[in-house]
């Protein structure tokens, strides 16, 4: 099921939001979210919502990318993408491999 997110969303962030906040609600939702701090039962939620939170941060916290992504954002002309559509431009932007084939596991290993 896609639900409707943007990366801002995803951070819980503004568009306006500058670097140092970006970075902020970053920290404070991996400190929630990484796998390694949650209960055994919801590890696999997680790991799926960190990996979501760390896309979103990687795009949003590089100027250069996030220009593209505001500038994608603008051009499709609505303010919020599905999250098919998310995974596509997130994986425009160096995460070719986003998806189907990546865990938080192997995510640490780079």
């Amino acid at each position: 099921m896609a639900s409707s997110v943007s990366l801002y969303e995803v951070l819980g962030v503004p568009v306006s939001a500058n670097g140092s906040e970006i970075k902020a609600a970053y920290r404070r939702l991996a400190r929630t979210w990484h796998p390694d701090v949650v209960s055994v039962n919801q590890k696999e939620m997680s790991a799926d919502r960190f990996m979501r939170i760390q896309a979103a941060y990687s795009t949003l916290s590089d100027p250069n990318q996030r220009a593209d992504y505001d500038r994608n954002l603008r051009r499709w002309n609505r303010p919020f993408t599905t999250m098919e559509a998310t995974a596509t431009a997130v994986a425009s932007y160096g995460f070719s491999s986003y998806g189907a084939n990546r865990n938080w596991e192997t995510d640490q290993c780079w």
